[in-house]
């Protein structure tokens, strides 16, 4: 059985087979501003779960350190909380030996409490319209390592482009977690970031007929697509029943394994 609690933005926290996951660590307060050069990124919602309540992590699985909406101040010392990171190989050069970087398609297999190991795939990601990406990112995939072609998705910061399609192609994907909420960064460009929904309309085509669970559309000002206007993209296509929506602080179970 997968387990899942929503914490805020792109955070969430996945166990399976005893393995304790966290994905992009965002746990600074509401109301905080990150100021760069070209653009500030306003964080607009709290975490539903403080980084005091976590407990032990065995992994957190970051799909770029290099973007406050997907590691935060507060996020990074929860990053001393866990064994080990995933990230790119370019992350993990920043973020010291606890780092592991990961080229898509390289693979880590973890121990487990229930003595099935569980193997970690980076998957291809683009942060953006070709030519004008905001990389380098990566996805995830998790997977019984006795059973690798069977797995849980985890999109990262990507748009839809011909890799996300060939996943499809590699692996059975059981559960789909999308980044979406169509994320778009005025100052550096026109072009959405992150899944728009009817982009995701075409990840679940392809992951048929996996359960479609929203991430990162929510919790920062820079997102242009709300879960409103998701549900109704989903509806209007009639695979709203794919949805599964979260609620913040709240473990949910879903059938895996």
């Amino acid at each position: 059985m997968l387990r899942v609690t929503y914490i805020d933005g792109p955070t969430a926290l996945i166990e399976l087979g005893g393995v304790r996951f966290l994905t992009d660590p965002t746990f600074d307060p509401a109301g905080t501003e990150y100021r760069t050069a070209t653009y500030v990124l306003r964080k607009t919602t709290a975490p539903a779960i403080s980084a005091t309540a976590l407990g032990a992590l065995d992994a957190v699985l970051l799909s770029h350190d290099h973007h406050f909406d997907n590691l935060d101040h507060a996020g990074r010392l929860v990053l001393r909380q866990a064994e080990r990171i995933l990230t790119t190989p370019e992350g993990a050069g920043r973020l010291g030996p606890t780092a592991t970087g990961l080229a898509p398609w390289e693979s880590v297999d973890l121990p487990a409490r229930d003595g099935r190991p569980i193997r970690v795939t980076a998957l291809p990601a683009r942060h953006g319209p070709a030519g004008g990406d905001r990389g380098p990112v990566i996805g995830f995939a998790l997977a019984y390592a006795d059973d690798p072609a069977r797995a849980i998705y985890l999109s990262g910061d990507t748009v839809w482009f011909d890799q996300v399609a060939a996943i499809a192609t590699r692996m059975s994907v059981q559960v789909a977690f999308l980044f979406m909420g169509a994320a778009r960064v005025l100052q550096v460009g026109p072009a959405h970031l992150t899944f728009t929904a009817t982009e995701a309309i075409d990840a679940a085509r392809v992951f048929a007929p996996a359960p479609i669970v929203p991430l990162h559309f929510e919790g920062w000002a820079h997102f242009s697509e709300s879960r409103e206007g998701i549900t109704q993209v989903f509806r209007a296509a009639g695979l709203e029943h794919r949805l599964v929506w979260l609620e913040p602080g709240r473990p949910t179970e879903l059938t895996f394994g």
